[in-house]
């Protein structure tokens, strides 16, 4: 007689063992509808999943993240029944959910065309509607291995062969399809209501190049179809806010093949580039870091006693020279400790912040490379904080004042907060651990934060809090990072004399607000559409004249502006006044200075802000004025008028 708890505490009592389902059922009807799974005593189980002990149990419906996994889960494999069904022969490999979505990875001698995602689209839609009753059936090694071997399914074989003797291996089956999975799925096909292919992309079986080639297909699914529109769109305006394409309108930056993953910075990109370092180079002054700059090439030695020859040589760029080997530093934080190395330090040198705009080199997979967004050279705001273990929660808590000071002036407001703790393999002790988690947990806090923490999810030498910024589409994107090391301190020699004459080893944390600069640039260029508030923006005043009568007083006008510090320049080109408007606001110039004879007589100039926004007449002087406070606001305020 199995004793039910659900999450409110309440329970009920069954005279025989009992289906999630029937569970949901007796709770109510609707819950019985809703329901996609079960989690039983802390394990995702199928709605017919039988509970025959006293158990714990929540049902999971479209609501939960989890049903929403399921839902997408599911989808992968309606896709893979539909596929199979219309291209007879085609091997199914793997098919996961992924962020906002699913893929599945196929074998076929068909190449798959955009005309063939809408006929799937379509297949799966029948499918669903059949509302095809989704079984879950066990087997034995051998009979799985007989199974997909009869049916051709030569990659599905070589999973099974490869899971642990000790693995249940379970098939799942809508009508006559099946496929070898955990689950667990929608209790039927008719549960699959809204979804949508989006592309096809080549893959590698395993991941591995040297692998048979597939073909991948993504899709997205959702609850409703209200849901997959706001998708929809949200994946339309992150279209035409691709930061290439915006780039390439404004002439900011290029990649090419002959260096691939590198940027070639065009002025008015690099004008933007610069504008950033310099914000934060005067961000880290304010804040007691010392800037330093380190070797772009660093023999071997220094990687693999500081365990990144180890755990990252794949991602490393080495090169030889006179009988040595050298490589090309994928990151600064082993240079640093060479820099505080120089010279014993002492408990009263500490904290000592250091700090590197770092130039880096990762050797990318290509197929990952992404514009400016994943890249093999970048450069990092990076920084180390050398301190004693009493000292890295006042660090952290000011790092955290930093860098909301920093996102809020890039017109950043909305910051999610993870604390990922102590993974099963690790270094340092478990009480280093404890101070350094409660640390880190104080801090976020004292400071009132909300966060969520990730078990499991630290780096082997230490946990870390990671910061992510929501764009003006709703997207997450993880930037910031500060990070406890127990490890590299003490693997590179470094020490300092505690107040009672002993040598210690600095507690070492890693921190980074806008991480790569490459990558950052990318997300301001897309949440921006390319319109950046009028600090950053690479030209922030164009001069007009109406005629060739006014060009002398044009390039006046700009040639005050320019030793008052403001990027500015004339548009002297013999075309109308509207044509040249018209140009500068598709270039997303924030303000746009005409001058004619009356500008000219008065000392004056008329401004127009961004969307044609007309800001009259003014004196050169109360011009300046404005576009000061514009300068003044950074992001913190969207308009310029």
């Amino acid at each position: 007689m199995p004793v039910i708890t659900l999450p409110d505490g309440s329970q009920r009592q069954f005279s025989a063992p009992v289906s999630v389902h029937e569970v949901a059922l007796d709770i109510g009807p609707g819950l019985a509808k809703a329901a996609l799974a079960g989690v039983v005593d802390g394990r995702e189980v199928d709605t017919s999943f039988k509970i025959d002990n006293d158990a714990q149990l929540s049902i999971v419906t479209e609501r939960d993240d989890a049903g929403l996994e399921i839902l997408r889960h599911s989808t992968a494999h309606l896709l893979a029944q539909a596929v199979q069904q219309l291209f007879p022969g085609t091997q199914v490999t793997i098919g996961p959910t992924v962020e906002d979505g699913f893929y599945y990875d196929f074998a076929s001698g068909h190449r798959f065309t955009p005309e063939d995602l809408e006929k799937i689209e379509q297949r799966m839609t029948e499918l669903a509607e059949q509302d095809l009753a989704v079984e879950r059936m066990v087997c034995s090694r051998e009979e799985a291995v007989e199974l997909f071997r009869n049916k051709g399914e030569y990659f599905k074989v070589q999973i099974i062969e490869e899971l642990p003797d000790a693995e249940e291996i379970s098939i799942y089956k809508q009508g006559e399809w099946m496929d070898l999975c955990r689950g667990p799925h929608v209790p039927s096909t008719g549960k699959l209501k809204a979804f949508k292919l989006t592309k096809v992309a080549g893959a590698y079986w395993r991941g591995d190049a040297t692998n048979q080639q597939l073909q991948r297909i993504y899709g997205t699914a959702w609850p409703n179809k209200k849901a997959l529109k706001a998708y929809l769109n949200r994946l339309a305006e992150a279209e035409k806010r691709d930061h290439r394409k915006i780039a390439k309108k404004l002439d900011l930056f290029h990649t090419q093949e002959e260096a691939p993953g590198m940027v070639f910075w065009h002025p008015a990109g690099w004008t933007i580039y610069q504008v950033i370092e310099s914000y934060m180079r005067g961000q880290q002054r304010r804040y007691g870091y010392r800037e330093i700059k380190t070797p772009q090439v660093v023999d071997i030695s220094l990687w693999q006693r500081s365990g990144h020859a180890d755990k990252f040589a794949d991602g490393m760029f080495t090169l030889h020279s006179e009988e040595r080997e050298f490589a090309v530093k994928p990151m600064n934080c082993p240079c640093h400790v060479q820099v505080f190395n120089q010279g014993l330090k002492s408990y009263r040198d500490l904290p000592l912040r250091l700090a590197e705009f770092g130039s880096c080199h990762r050797n990318e997979p290509s197929g990952s490379l992404h514009g400016i967004m994943r890249v093999r050279g970048f450069t990092q705001d990076d920084a180390h904080i050398f301190c004693t273990d009493e000292q890295i929660q006042p660090e952290v808590a000011a790092f955290i004042d930093m860098l909301h000071d920093v996102y809020a002036d890039f017109g950043f407001d909305e910051v999610i907060y993870r604390l990922s703790t102590r993974p099963e393999q690790r270094v340092g002790s478990d009480a280093d651990w404890d101070r350094a988690e409660m640390a880190l947990a104080e801090a976020l806090n004292i400071k009132g934060l909300p966060w969520e923490e990730l078990p499991g999810e630290g780096a082997f030498y230490g946990p870390k809090i990671e910061f992510s910024l929501k764009d003006c589409i709703g997207r997450v994107w993880q930037l910031g990072t500060i990070q406890v090391d127990f490890s590299m301190p003490g693997r590179l020699d470094a020490q300092y004399v505690a107040e009672d004459g002993s040598r210690q080893v600095p507690v070492m944390l890693h921190r980074a607000v806008l991480g790569s600069f490459e990558r950052f640039i990318g997300i301001l260029i897309e949440h921006y559409e390319g319109e950046f508030p009028v600090w950053l923006a690479p030209q922030q005043v164009v001069v007009a004249p109406i005629t060739d009568r006014q060009a002398a007083y044009a390039e006046a006008v700009v040639q005050q502006l320019v030793e008052s510090g403001f990027r500015a320049t004339a548009d002297l080109r013999n075309e109308k006044i509207g044509f040249k408007i018209r140009e500068h606001e598709i270039g997303k110039v924030p303000f746009i200075v005409v001058v004619g004879d009356q500008e000219m007589a008065s000392d004056s100039v008329a401004v127009r802000a961004r969307h044609g926004k007309d800001l009259g007449v003014m004196s050169q002087q109360d011009f300046k004025l404005h576009l000061t406070d514009a300068v003044a606001r950074r992001g913190r305020v969207a308009a310029e008028g």
